[in-house]
């Protein structure tokens, strides 16, 4: 087994999520626990409302978690501290971004603000990310155009660009083709595996595209009512992960085809 395949990014130890108030606690989901290796893309999946995005928030640090460990590179979250956890996890949320006026390149450098000093000079290491960034998301000729000009996919793969500027071992993107037309969403999430497997960085993303997470994910957290299964896609479609995901009067999930349909 290679060292790739040794490292684990992020950790997840009998993780509760949820919202503490006073002495009351509202548990989203409990005993969540994976492994995330370097260098894989994993979807985040589930229904409306399952908690997916309150995951993401608590492995993130945005929100504590209510019980369990969370670790980046072996070191527990709690304890890391803001600047290093910007060196070790970039997040793309779906809040509407507030920099619409900022050119592509000024956005795109904004990642690297973990490691400029307090008037956030580039010096030349920050331009080679900034531009092996643009570069590797195809969108060098967008650098000099303002963001309010971009469509929603180009908009897309500045702040997945942002996030790689970051340079961090792991990246996390909440619901990163909403919004996007069918093709957009296959293109954005074929570009989210390339990278992962071509520059070793750990992608986790939610999604409500589950037939494309299935096709093109090394690994998926399947979050339902009373259970958060983690595995590789064939491993979950043998254990009938996916089945039990969605009530059956409607929508059926085809073992053979590893796709749902829709009930005649």
């Amino acid at each position: 087994m290679s060292s790739k395949e040794n490292h684990i990014v992020l950790t997840s130890e009998d993780l509760s999520i949820g919202y503490a108030k006073s002495d009351k606690q509202t548990i989203i989901a409990n005993g969540l626990n994976f492994k995330l290796q370097k260098g894989q893309l994993v979807g985040l999946v589930g229904g409306n409302g399952i908690g997916k995005s309150t995951l993401l928030r608590s492995l993130s640090k945005i929100q504590p978690q209510l019980s369990g460990k969370i670790y980046i590179n072996s070191s527990e979250l709690s304890q890391l501290s803001n600047e290093d956890l910007a060196k070790s996890l970039s997040i793309v949320l779906t809040e509407p971004l507030q920099s619409k006026h900022l050119t592509v390149f000024e956005l795109v450098a904004l990642g690297r603000h973990p490691y400029t000093n307090w008037i956030g000079k580039l010096n030349d290491t920050d331009i080679e990310k900034i531009n092996e960034a643009l570069r590797v998301t195809n969108i060098l000729d967008l650098a000099t155009k303002v963001c309010a000009e971009l469509s929603d996919g180009q908009l897309q793969k500045v702040m997945i660009a942002r996030a790689l500027a970051q340079d961090t071992d792991l990246i996390i993107l909440d619901e990163p083709t909403t919004h996007l037309d069918m093709y957009h969403k296959a293109y954005i999430l074929k570009l989210l595996q390339k990278l992962a497997h071509d520059t070793g960085k750990t992608i986790l993303f939610s999604s409500h595209e589950i037939d494309l997470a299935i096709q093109l994910c090394d690994q998926m957290i399947v979050m339902s009512k009373n259970d958060c299964a983690f595995g590789s896609p064939c491993e979950l479609i043998e254990q009938g992960v996916f089945e039990q995901l969605f009530p059956k009067d409607l929508i059926a999930f085809n073992k053979d085809t590893g796709s749902f349909k829709v009930n005649k």
